[in-house]
């Protein structure tokens, strides 16, 4: 069946209409968030739309417009409000690189539906599958630019509908994890996103992880840091992605044939200009006269044994096994990187159980059978 029933929807662009927002908020049980912003077409990018689904409202935060956002941020604290978001990993970290806004009490419905058992996580599945609704898709809209003013209706209404219905898939995910017994594994899953937190690109190290650097040569290596400096300090005068300036491929291109002519260049989208032409040759004669950069030292990996081979491929079996029999992703069940060291260190299970990537859940429900498993 198709939704074809509007959404009430309030746009807020000030101040004031956020800090009563917050107050309304604060006495919700439960209310659903999501973000939209512009990393498509704008650079830095910045979180152009917040959005809010109350009880009986969709709330519409236009933060290019309000200039104090702390009440919305302390909203988000509130371990008394649960938070539903859908793939919430990487508004966790746009909220926080933008405002510093820390999120309590999280539920993610993406990460419930996988854990239950559901083949398809999306928003628009589980809308779907849990609530016999069709949403069309308008990809037009999504990948448009949602920093341009004013946003279209039929903007606002997409957006309202990504928050709009994930009470109701909530509370139909919920009821199938208690029957499954899988609420707590949800609960620590959604606990480990809050921790999240945006990290800065290490400006004297990104470079190095364009595809196709680290063939490079010491030299190259040095010329291609200067370009994609250049680059980074452009698309923000520009207010424009960095690939829209210079596409990776171009950079790395240019920093294997330092002498190449601009106007032959690969895919350079007609940006090279006769300023950004000069700027260009200035960061390729700095990078041919800087110290050649080695790639970063990696410690050297002890080869596996037969016996270690055998071991994790009898691990890999036993966590595909147990995916099948619980109708879970098995890479849900216990992480790889444990496995792997299991296999060459098979009396560790117990350090195992202390480290960062095991869950406690993981290791209360299967720390026994895995230890079987082990022999």
């Amino acid at each position: 069946m198709e939704n074809t029933s509007p959404i009430p929807v309030e746009l807020l662009t000030s101040s004031d209409q956020v800090s009563d927002l917050a107050r309304i908020l604060s006495q919700e049980r439960c209310i659903a968030v999501d973000t939209e912003s512009n990393s498509r077409h704008r650079y830095p990018e910045r979180v152009c739309l917040i959005q809010v689904a109350a009880s009986s409202k969709v709330y519409l935060i236009d933060p290019l417009a309000v200039e104090d956002m702390r009440p919305m941020g302390e909203v988000l604290a509130d371990e008394t409000v649960l938070k539903l978001m859908q793939g919430a990993e990487y508004d966790v970290r746009c909220l926080d690189r933008e405002w510093g806004f820390r999120i309590r009490n999280l539920f993610d419905t993406s990460v419930a539906a996988r854990f239950a058992g559901m083949s398809q996580s999306g928003l628009s599945a589980l809308i779907e599958d849990l609530l016999g609704l069709k949403i069309p898709k308008l990809a037009r809209i999504q990948k448009g630019d949602w920093s341009r003013r004013p946003l279209s209706q039929e903007a606002l209404n997409y957006a309202a509908t990504d928050v709009w219905h994930l009470q109701s898939i909530q509370k139909a995910l919920e009821t199938r994890l208690r029957t499954l017994e899988r609420s707590a594994w949800v609960s620590e899953e959604c606990a480990r996103l809050e921790e999240i937190r945006y990290v800065a690109p290490d400006m004297e190290t990104a470079f190095l992880s364009l595809k196709g650097s680290r063939r490079l040569d010491g030299r190259a290596k040095a010329v291609l840091k200067q370009l994609f400096t250049l680059r980074d300090t452009e698309a923000r005068r520009r207010n424009r992605p960095p690939y829209y300036i210079l596409p990776h491929e171009t950079l790395v291109h240019l920093a294997s044939n330092p002498a190449a002519d601009f106007a032959e260049l690969p895919a350079s989208r007609g940006q090279i200009d006769t300023r950004f032409g000069r700027l260009l040759r200035t960061a390729i004669d700095k990078g041919l006269a800087d110290p050649p950069i080695s790639n970063p030292v990696r410690p050297r990996r002890r080869a596996a044994t037969q016996t270690e081979i055998e071991r994790l491929k009898a691990l890999k079996k036993w966590r595909v096994d147990l995916g099948t029999e619980l109708s879970m992703d098995p890479a849900l069940l216990w992480p790889m990187a444990s496995l792997e060291r299991l296999a060459k260190a098979p009396r560790t299970l117990s350090a195992e159980l202390e480290s960062a990537e095991v869950r406690r859940w993981q290791g209360n429900e299967f720390a026994a059978n895995l230890g079987a498993a082990l022999g």
